[in-house]
């Protein structure tokens, strides 16, 4: 991780010491600050859940109760840790938990949980998953890549966490391969935040056909918009000159440009049922974002706008219509 962190930043400071060679002290400039933005943003090590939690505009402590009855239910329920490699060789961390059934269901369901960026597992997408255990679905939580106890050096803002999330259904798959052969397997997506983009964006590739739903809270478009929030509102900085030099440190150093891919363009290969939620009054991603990826869905699709939530703060602000609202996308 040593090595590899060094090996990061001479690339980076040759590039810049290249630039103030030649006189081009206004695009060093530039490079300077995306390369502070990246170091902030993109790098594990540098990141913070606190700083992430201050920007969502959430007042946590009002359902202060209701995290900790859902986290100890969490805690006293059957779960097994389990560990899968990445495409690119990364180990990934999960946990598995039995739906709070007492026999075998006749369809084997399982809800795999995306948390949002700088979360883990049992994270910001826990509440939801209380609806899933306690309607016949057992629950997967991956930690993201850089996140948790899974391994990595650089956030993926879903562009990487999708291929890794194609991943996490396979071994879904391979844990039950027989209901999978007898087509009694059926899992869905669930995703918040970043964790609702990565969802989203999973919804272009080849899903196997045992994927049958997506429900996607409060995603974003694509890492170019997170970035271009990040430069305005928290540093009040030219956005398009920084941006340019951000994702092209992005791409070099982490593997991926912030615009590589976007939830907006990836619904629009969507071949299975997605659920838009999103807060009326999420300032960090705002309700517009929702309407656009919506609009944008190719396959059968429905939507919940929750008046008054901001960011993340969905189910806990209207707990009822959220669940009333999964029933009714599952059939139930």
């Amino acid at each position: 991780m040593g090595a590899a962190k060094s090996r990061s930043n001479k690339r980076i400071m040759k590039f810049l010491k290249f630039l103030g060679y030649t006189g081009l002290g206004a695009l060093a400039a530039d490079f300077s600050a995306g390369a502070y933005i990246f170091n902030t943003t993109v790098v594990r090590e540098n990141t913070s859940f606190k700083r992430t939690t201050s920007l969502t505009g959430v007042n946590w402590d009002r359902y202060d109760k209701e995290r900790k009855e859902i986290f100890q239910k969490l805690d006293d329920s059957e779960k097994e840790d389990h560990y899968i490699k990445s495409y690119d060789g990364l180990k990934l961390h999960g946990q598995y938990f039995k739906g709070w059934y007492d026999e075998e269901p006749a369809v084997k369901r399982v809800a795999i949980c995306f948390h949002g960026y700088t979360s883990q597992g049992i994270g910001n997408n826990s509440a939801a998953s209380m609806f899933f255990l306690a309607n016949g679905f057992d629950v997967l939580f991956p930690d993201a890549r850089a996140h948790g106890e899974s391994e990595g050096k650089y956030i993926g803002f879903g562009c990487l966490d999708r291929f890794d999330g194609l991943e996490w259904v396979k071994f879904i798959q391979n844990m039950h391969k027989e209901a999978d052969a007898e087509e009694r397997l059926e899992i869905y997506l669930y995703g918040v935040s970043m964790g609702g983009a990565t969802v989203c964006m999973m919804s272009g590739l080849e899903l196997p056909k045992c994927v049958k739903g997506i429900i996607s809270d409060c995603a974003f478009t694509s890492a170019e918009y997170v970035f271009k929030t990040v430069i305005k509102n928290k540093y009040n900085l030219p956005v398009p000159p920084i941006l340019f030099a951000t994702n092209i440190i992005c791409k070099n150093v982490a593997g991926y440009g912030l615009n590589e891919c976007n939830s907006a363009i990836e619904v629009r290969k969507a071949k299975v049922p997605i659920l838009f939620i999103h807060g009326s009054a999420d300032k960090f991603i705002p309700v517009e974002m929702c309407y656009e990826i919506f609009e944008r869905c190719a396959s059968r699709k429905d939507i919940l706008i929750v008046e008054g939530a901001v960011h993340v703060e969905s189910y806990y602000k209207a707990r009822e219509e959220y669940e009333n609202k999964m029933k009714s996308f599952f059939g139930f």
